[in-house]
């Protein structure tokens, strides 16, 4: 699976890639800019947003992804320290597909991440949900 981590804090983007490194094809962007390069190079299988972001913010990431035709297989996931009533309906809103908070629970991130794997594999053998 090809994740894109989208994180400009070093520190939060340290522990993730521990999270992740070795499970995963993961690619690291620190800004939007780079992030919005990356995806238009070639899209992920999942995006790990942080919404807070420099050039490019993680809302506007997600609201210009939302109508590209390749956007139904890749799964973006709202990451924040954000904790106020209606981040999480907002973030949906921008065309996220799940919300996880800062500090991501690693148990919980590495669940996403085998569910997101499940569907992708169902849906390539054609045994997925009409």
């Amino acid at each position: 699976m090809d994740v894109l981590l989208v994180e400009d804090i070093e520190i939060n983007r340290d522990l993730m890639v521990q999270i992740l490194e070795g499970l995963c094809h993961l690619r690291v962007a620190v800004d939007g800019g780079q992030a919005m390069a990356a995806i238009d190079h070639r899209p992920p299988d999942v995006i790990l947003l942080d919404l807070s972001l420099p050039v490019i913010d993680g809302w506007e990431i997600a609201r210009r992804i939302a109508p590209e035709p390749w956007r139904g297989d890749v799964w973006v996931v709202a990451l924040t320290a954000h904790a106020m009533s209606g981040d999480k309906e907002k973030a949906l809103q921008a065309g996220c597909d799940d919300y996880m908070m800062k500090p991501v629970d690693d148990i919980a991130l590495l669940r996403l991440l085998a569910g997101v794997a499940m569907q992708r594999k169902a849906r390539d053998d054609g045994t997925a949900d009409a």
